[in-house]
């Protein structure tokens, strides 16, 4: 059987075609102008939830990295006034073993010796009170403003303070102020008290050299400990870093593309509708008034 082909069917025919092709068109120059291979979720159901994961990777990546920075801050500030105080204390050492070394001394210079002592205590009080932004390094789980005072000592925490810095890793920030400085008569802050005392006395200093040594040996105790904690907060933070990189290859291998294929595809699209659209014009050129001639 003969199908007859109408002029109405003919323009139907055409007018579909062409219309077909400018939503190509269209569509490929949304391409070209946001680079993003998936407009909406029916573009690429696959991409488009191999997307949600990655971005789901990401997101928890930055709050990684975000705690990871926060360890590294509050641990190098923690290492920083380590330092200071066991530089502070090596100079009550040398102050002690000065006065052990002195025989008898005058008033004036027993005082000078007494004054700077005390200011060493004072140093070192400043120290046990370092803050990171608004924390006490010392202070662990506690608000509290000071870590230490004279009178009570340094407040109690039960609690540690840690930063996630991976799915399965964290690291503690918080430095125990008695794992630092002492506690009770054996703390920096007695056995200082102790040299003052002996000095107004007129008593043989040197016994408090054995006390200093062990204060500076648990000095030096508490900084490898930060160290080795600082050192694991540096190293997921690089870590983390190379992870953020990676995944945002994976992104940008799923959502964008690539500019140069982008424009190719838009002026193959745009050549193809041009075609098209001279082609239909000669096919329905002919009208009834080229009949009626």
């Amino acid at each position: 059987m003969i199908t007859r082909v109408t002029t109405q069917m003919s323009i139907a025919s055409a007018t579909e075609r062409l219309q077909a092709n400018a939503a190509r068109v269209a569509e490929a120059t949304q391409r070209a102008t946001t680079l993003q291979a998936i407009a909406k979720p029916s573009d690429d159901p696959v991409g488009t939830g191999s997307s949600m994961q990655v971005r789901k990777e990401q997101a928890a990546a930055a709050q990684y990295t975000r705690n990871a920075d926060d360890a590294v801050g509050w641990l190098a500030t923690t290492d920083s006034a380590l330092s200071g105080a066991h530089s502070v204390l090596t100079t009550v050492r040398d102050l002690t073993v000065q006065a052990a070394n002195s025989g008898v001394m005058d008033d004036t210079a027993r005082d000078a010796l007494i004054t700077q002592f005390r200011a060493l205590k004072a140093d070192l009080e400043s120290a046990a009170n370092t803050t990171y932004g608004t924390r006490s390094v010392f202070a662990g789980s506690s608000t509290s403003p000071d870590a230490y005072t004279s009178g009570s000592g340094f407040v109690a925490s039960t609690t540690a303070v840690s930063r996630r810095v991976g799915d399965a890793q964290t690291v503690r920030v918080d430095t125990p102020g008695a794992a630092a400085f002492g506690s009770g008569t054996s703390s920096v802050f007695s056995v200082i008290d102790g040299i003052v005392a002996d000095l107004q006395n007129g008593v043989d200093v040197n016994p408090k050299l054995n006390d200093v040594d062990t204060a500076l040996g648990t000095l030096r105790a508490a900084q490898a400990d930060v160290g080795v904690r600082h050192a694991a907060a540096l190293s997921a933070q690089d870590a983390l870093k190379t992870s953020s990189v990676a995944l945002e290859t994976r992104r940008a291998g799923i959502e964008d593309l690539d500019l140069a294929g982008a424009v190719l595809d838009l002026q193959v699209q745009q050549t193809t509708y041009q075609a098209a659209l001279a082609v239909t014009a000669k096919v329905l050129q002919p009208t009834l008034m080229d009949y009626l001639r």
